[in-house]
């Protein structure tokens, strides 16, 4: 018999490693904060003594945001991070000490780092070789010691974010042909259409083990259409779901929360712009409402930069989070609200989750995808509105104005619908901790 202090799932959980990759490596997107809450909390709740590694370019930051999980530096030859006392400073101090320290630090040393790594390379000998498409995998060393390698929830299987989904994609094929244990979770797939991408995910998809996708109106059958079986396919909703969820609180909101994102895949003119402030300023002067602003991305200040002048010269104006806030702060400030009118996905999936309606605005099939997806998960909670097509102002008001009067009437329905999501994305993390379990060999000796 085996001679190991085991827990109640049978195994011992301090043998268990998994590579979690977290899809935003900066941490500078509420959205993935809040997965990654969810994903090691969850992780943590089933091996007590598991390593749970995250690939970032923060590791000071995720043990900040994360206390529970390590940092496993995203390059060639990375390893799992050294432990010792330390490293708990930053869980102590909190993101809203160790960001600016940690932000610092990256930008005074990235460049002597990345001139140190290619003189030691060229001293060993080491010569990265390209792919077809030109790029260099770079695949951390920490994969080989892994239990399991999970991808985290996230929009990033899709043209919009090619470098993303090309590293996730080496990541999973490496696991795969080491056979290890491989998952994706909450995952937003597509829109997905270059030639290299698709090659790649046809190639790689099919070997990954379960593969949970936060919609059912296009995720599975694109993932049908790159091979994958149906038997690996499961729709779960948005891990984040979750935590918003177990934050809902009873007292309707009183405001209109708002966030726009002007990106290269989130095109919007000023003059759309200045119509969704101007409906927003309007409409909530109508109802004796205050304005929310809410930020999800951190990404070069793009939320910060789109939504601040939407409230500007607005009576009632909420405040606004800090740069290193966490996504239960977010959480919180969107409890505030009666209506979300936004153009960025988490922030309506946190909307959403609590019981409240979300009016969205879209420029781009990707965001089509995303909210449309929403929409599909959620009946009847959001109202997609096209910001480049004629009759904008006319079209907005409207549909805030339906939806302001509606949140009553779907609270309880949308917030039965999030508790459903939940458990359905509980069950297929069933099934990924069965990955591990039934392929340990301490329990196939024990047994």
């Amino acid at each position: 018999m085996a001679n190991y202090e085991a827990d109640s799932t049978g195994i011992d959980s301090s043998t268990v490693r998994v590579l979690i990759e977290n899809g935003e490596y900066w941490l500078t997107n509420r959205g993935d904060l809040a997965i990654l809450d969810v994903t090691v909390r969850r992780l943590s709740e089933r091996w007590p003594g598991a390593r749970l590694g995250v690939l970032t370019y923060a590791p000071s930051l995720l043990r900040a945001f994360a206390p529970s999980a390590e940092p496993v530096t995203y390059r060639r030859g990375s390893r799992w991070a050294r432990s010792g006392p330390w490293w708990q400073l930053p869980a102590y101090a909190g993101p809203q000490l160790v960001g600016p320290v940690s932000e610092g630090w990256w930008a005074a040393s990235d460049r002597p780092r990345r001139y140190a790594r290619r003189v030691r390379d060229s001293l060993r000998g080491s010569v990265a070789v390209p792919d077809e498409t030109g790029r260099i995998p770079r695949i951390p060393m920490a994969v080989r010691d892994a239990s399991l390698v999970l991808a985290m929830g996230g929009g990033y299987m899709t043209d919009v974010d090619p470098y993303q989904a090309h590293r996730t994609l080496d990541l999973l094929e490496c696991a795969a042909d080491l056979q290890i244990p491989t998952a994706m979770c909450g995952q937003g797939i597509g829109p997905l259409t270059g030639e290299h991408l698709v090659a790649h995910a046809s190639h790689v998809l099919p070997k990954v083990d379960l593969i949970a996708v936060r919609e059912g109106v296009r995720g599975p059958a694109l993932l049908r259409s790159l091979g994958v079986s149906s038997e690996r396919i499961v729709v779960t909703g948005d891990d984040a779901v979750e935590l918003a969820y177990d934050m809902r609180s009873d007292p309707i909101g009183t405001d209109i929360g708002v966030c726009l994102r002007v990106a290269g895949y989130s095109q919007v003119t000023g003059g759309a712009q200045d119509v969704v402030g101007r409906v927003v300023r309007g409409f909530a002067g109508s109802v004796d409402a205050g304005l929310v602003p809410l930020i999800v991305s951190e990404y070069e200040a793009e939320d910060r930069r789109s939504t601040m002048p939407l409230v500007d010269g607005f009576p009632v104006v909420r405040s606004i989070l800090g740069r290193f806030a966490s996504a239960r702060d977010l959480v919180a400030e969107v409890a505030r609200c009666r209506v979300l009118v936004t153009g960025a996905y988490h922030v309506a999936v946190f909307a959403l989750a609590q019981g409240i309606p979300v009016v969205g605005l879209s420029t781009s099939r990707y965001y089509d995808d995303k909210l449309g997806g929403l929409s599909g998960m959620f009946p009847g909670g959001v109202e997609l509105v096209q910001l480049a097509e004629d009759g904008l102002e006319e079209r907005l008001t409207r549909a805030v104005h339906h939806m302001w009067q509606a949140a009553p009437d779907l609270r309880s329905g949308l917030r039965a619908e999030a508790r459903a999501q939940v458990c359905a994305s509980r069950r297929a993390f069933e099934r990924v901790y069965a990955l591990v379990e039934s392929e340990n060999p301490r329990r196939a000796t024990e047994q």
